[in-house]
Parts: structure tokens; sequence; C-alpha cells
């Protein structure tokens, strides 16, 4: 703790001085998964905090600092035997992101989002001192900075609450034909308190494949190799279960063993589907298993994150977590389709949250939360919507404005990782302005940007840029994208994968092996 200790006191000292001369800045955690612009300007830069301290085995618990990605905190913990109740798909995402950001995975039905399985965070305020956040110290802040993408302070430290893990998640596919059987078994498995994990995949309306995972100790007797998404010969995880579940009738199910970080990463290769979508931007490249395996090292996300943000193909794509009641969900998947047209769709479930909060809850339960205080939302359905957008720059805003008014008017709210096209009187009629303000005033946090300010499309300044004479070559075919293509390798993090321990090793030592 004496590293951490000194590096937290320089951060402070330097948290303070920007305070003392009301210099505004910005924290820089060294990754992103965010489609949101990279800071610029006075910068705090965190990145070297990227440490696990110590795991408890008997309190399972972990210590961590917040720029731990999610698969070095499984290879730790999976060496005592426990995982981390929720972990976020992507084995790049960090803790701090997690805290920050809105992270509701395959688990999160039980176990809630990553910062409800969070003991306490060690904070730096906006004035320099450090101080620790919990349920029963700070606790307005505790809650209050979690999905407030690091506007109230800078997460330095956290003790996470680990869970018993076991070798393998035995995956059941159940196949739907239509949204509505979709939605309904979705919620129906959410209430099923003996599974571990349940999301679904949305090929079409008439393809629907709701995920239920349970974490078993062995695989069944004579049961062949488990089966495994994160070697290049592999196939990507949506491909098989697309293809595995495609003649299926309604409710036929089909059965699989997969290794346990196998399942945690499963939607690592293509980062879910959006993989596909590098295929389209190159046009000439096939996109057959020959040319995804040649392709490989650029199709896990920390490579495919870089060359998106780099080549400029992110501000093409509609990225978009939308949360909704179940009983609105039909309806929202149904505009997206005759608006956008944008499929596969991801689907899942979400336990309440407390409110107020940035997280996605219905317009009812928020209001109420402003009108009483805090209070816990209902369960709502979250809906991945990541594909192609409108060419032309102001259909593309037109279109992400239409999906925003669209998701207001049934109950629903968005995932601020992504482009945010509201006004400021928009977005703060959707969140509560005096609950955030009071805690901005009360922490300190006036020389951060507000969480608005970091979420914002700035449309009048795109629209500028645009209409400069000089071009923007990065937006060029095919310069762009293999631009980014270069910064990926030369980031280093292209090797990453090769050497990961919760790769499932037949006779090997991987991690899903060390558990019994």
């Amino acid at each position: 703790m004496e590293r951490h200790e000194r590096i937290v006191d320089i951060l402070s000292h330097s948290v303070g001085t920007y305070f003392k001369e009301n210099k505004p800045y910005r924290i820089f955690h060294g990754s992103s998964n965010s489609t949101r612009p990279r800071p610029t300007g006075n910068i705090i830069d965190i990145s070297v905090l990227d440490k696990v301290i110590a795991v408890d085995q008997g309190r399972h618990t972990v210590l961590l600092e917040p720029n731990v990605p999610m698969d070095r905190l499984v290879e730790a913990t999976l060496a005592y035997g426990l995982i981390p109740p929720v972990v976020m798909e992507f084995p790049g995402i960090t803790a701090g992101g997690g805290f920050a950001g809105t992270s509701g995975e395959s688990s999160s039905f039980r176990h809630g989002f990553f910062n409800d399985t969070i003991n306490y965070v060690e904070m730096i305020l906006g004035n320099g001192e450090v101080i620790k956040a919990s349920p029963t110290e700070h606790s307005d802040l505790f809650y209050g900075a979690a999905g407030a993408a690091g506007t109230l302070g800078v997460t330095t430290l956290m003790e996470l609450r680990l869970i018993e893990a076991k070798p393998f998640v035995k995956t059941t596919y159940h196949r739907t034909h239509s949204v509505n059987e979709s939605v309904s078994l979705a919620q129906s498995k959410s209430q099923e308190q003996t599974l571990d994990y349940v999301d679904g995949i949305l090929f079409a309306k008439d393809h629907g494949v709701i995920v239920t995972g349970q974490m078993v100790n062995e695989l069944p007797a004579h049961h062949g190799p488990p089966q495994t998404f994160s070697n290049a010969k592999d196939p990507w995880y949506y491909l098989y279960v697309q293809e595995k579940t495609k003649d299926f009738a309604s409710h036929q199910i089909a059965v699989d063993y997969l290794p346990i970080g196998e399942y945690l990463f499963r939607y690592d290769r293509a980062g879910f589907w959006v993989g596909r979508h590098g295929y389209v931007y190159f046009k000439y490249i096939p996109f057959n298993s020959f040319f995804r395996w040649l392709l490989d090292d650029f199709s896990h996300t920390r490579t495919l994150y870089h060359a998106l943000h780099a080549s400029g193909v992110a501000n093409q794509l509609v990225v978009q977590d939308l949360a909704l009641p179940y009983d609105t969900a039909e309806q929202f998947i149904d505009f997206v389709d005759n608006e956008l047209g944008i499929w596969p769709l991801w689907l899942c479930p979400l336990k309440g949250a407390r409110t107020p909060t940035f997280h996605p809850v219905t317009m009812k339960d928020a209001a109420a939360a402003g009108n009483a205080g805090t209070a816990v939302s209902r369960p709502m359905l979250n809906i991945g919507v990541w594909g192609w957008g409108p060419r032309e720059y102001e259909d593309f805003v037109a279109k992400n404005k239409e999906l925003e008014a669209k998701l207001d008017e049934l109950g629903g709210r968005k995932w601020l990782y992504a482009h945010t096209y509201y006004s400021e009187q928009e977005f703060w009629q959707i969140y509560s302005q005096p609950w955030y303000q009071s805690l901005r005033t009360k922490y300190h946090a006036s020389t951060l940007p507000s969480v608005y300010d970091k979420v914002r499309v700035d449309v009048e300044s795109e629209r500028r840029r645009r209409k400069q004479w000089i071009p923007d070559w990065s937006k060029i075919w095919p310069l762009g994208g293999l631009y980014g293509m270069w910064l990926a390798v030369m980031s280093g993090d292209i090797r990453l994968h090769r050497h990961a321990q919760w790769h499932y090793k037949v006779g090997g030592h991987a991690a899903a092996r060390k558990i019994a």
C-alpha cells in the first residue's frame, strides 16, 4: 500500500492545486471502451493506478486500484476460487470505469450493476482531500458517484465483494420466434434464482435466443471438450449461437458447457458483433472463417476500440444501450427496426437501482425518487443497439435524437457511455439537477466537468468542422481504417489477448482448471 499512498498523495496535491487556481481538468485513465471523445487540456493522469492490491479469501473481497481491467481482475481472483459477481463482458474495461459508468451484465438481474458489488471506494475530492465513501460513510457520494462519469471526484481505490467460482458454466440456449416471446422469456428467466446468468440476442423479429447460465463444478460424464470462443480458430460467439439455433422450433433448447473465463468474455472477439462492421467498412475483405482467423488480433475489443476511435468509424455507428420497462420494450424494438434497421440486438435483464441516479431507471421511478427522496427502481430490460447509422451527418444526428425521444416517450433511459444528443435543458428534465448539483457543491467538484459536459455531443462544433475546406483525411476511405489498425498495432494492446491466463487450454493450466 505504500506505493499506492505515495501516488495518491501526488495526485491529491495536483487536484488541490487546480482547485485553488480554479482551473478545470479532466481525468485520464489510459484506455476507454466509450465512444465519447478523449480528454484534452488539463489532465489528471491516474493510469498508473492499475494494481490488484490483495485478495482476502476469508472475507471474499478484493482490494484493487481503478485501472485494473476485468481480465486481470478475474485471473487474480480465480486463483483463490473466487470471481466478482458482475464482470463486464470486455476484458479491457476497468473496475474504475465500471464504477463511474453504468455496467450491467448478464448477472445483473441478480447482483445489480457493477457498483452494487463494491464495499467502499477511496476518492480524491475536488479540493484535494482524500476520503473513503461507502454505504455508511459519505453514502450520498458513494451512491451519487456511481454512474456519474467521474465528475464528482477521482476514484483511486475500491474494495469489491467476491463470490465462489466454479470451473464451468452450463449454458442453455432457448429459441424464441417473436419479440414478445423473447422479452417475456427474458423477464421470466430473470426471476429464477437458480440461474447465475441471463441475457439474449435478437437476430431478427422471428429469431431470438435467450441464454441462461449456471456455474457447475464439472462436465457431465463422457462429455467432450468444453466449447471455447477465445482462440483464433474458434467461432465468434454470436455467429455460433445464430447458426446453432437457426432451425430450432420455438422453445427448443441446446446446452453447452463453457469454461468460466470463456463464458465471462465470450463477447470479446467481435465486441458482441461490432467487429462485423470492420468488414463492411473495408468492403473487399471476405467475411468468412479464414479471414476471421487471419485477422483475429484485430477482432478483440481492446484492439477493436483503438481502431474505432482512431479511424473515426465510431462516429458513424449508433452505439447505444437503452433500458426500458418490460411492457414497452417490444414497442421500442419495433421502432429501432423501422427507423434504423439494426440487427442483432442485445437483451440484458437488469435489477432495480437505487434512485436518484444516472443509471437507467424508468422515468416514473426517477420522478418518485425526486418527490420522496431515495427509492429503488423496478427491474428493466436493457437493449443494446449497435450498428451503422445514416451516412449524412444531419440524418445521423436526427435519428439519434429520434431514438432519445422515443426512449423518453416509452419511459426508458440510455446509458451515458455513448453519444448523447440531448440539449442541456432536455438532459436535466431527465436527470435530477438539484440532487447532482448539491453533491457537486458539497464535495468541491466545481473544477471537474459536469456529467452533461462529458457525455454530450457538440453538434454545432462538428458542423463547423465539416464546413472547413481542409479535409479530414482520417475520414477518407480506406485511410481512416488503415490508420486505426496501425494505431492499434502500435498501442501494444494487440498482443495482450495472446497471453491471457483465463483462456481454457485442454490439459493446460488455464484459470478454469485452478478452481478445484
